[in-house]
């Protein structure tokens, strides 16, 4: 007979076989996120000063008239804020693929989280 404890970790095993890649990513993301005490990004809402932490799905610099921004995707592995960095063309380490912990308070552009000028840190490549 199966303890609960028993059923449990089988049933984590027959996830990790069925589940796909990005599956398994996002929950990666997830568990690392919750051990540097981020606030999962699905639970922010407007106003809310927030600590998130995840990977840098995009980046991109938007040159505008008067006022360039860079901008970066951080996915968590529940969702996406947008970091805005007003007045920026660069920052060295913010690129693709890197992982970072960015403070701030949310705001909401077309319908899309956004924190301006976050405080970043950079976490050491893997």
């Amino acid at each position: 007979m199966m303890t609960d404890e028993g059923r449990v970790s089988l049933r984590r095993i027959l996830e990790r076989f069925t589940a796909s890649e990005a599956e398994i990513d996002a929950q990666e993301l997830r568990r690392e996120s919750a051990e540097c005490g981020g606030i999962p990004a699905q639970q922010c809402s407007r106003g809310q000063l927030v600590s998130v932490a995840g990977r840098l799905r995009t980046v991109v610099y938007t040159p505008r008239t008067n006022l360039p921004t860079l901008e970066a995707d951080l996915y968590d592995g529940s969702d996406v804020v947008t970091l805005v960095w007003l007045g920026r063309r660069h920052i060295a380490g913010i690129e693709p693929g890197r992982h970072l912990t960015a403070r701030g308070r949310v705001a909401v552009r077309d319908d899309r989280k956004v924190i301006y000028n976050p405080y970043y840190e950079l976490d050491l490549p893997k």
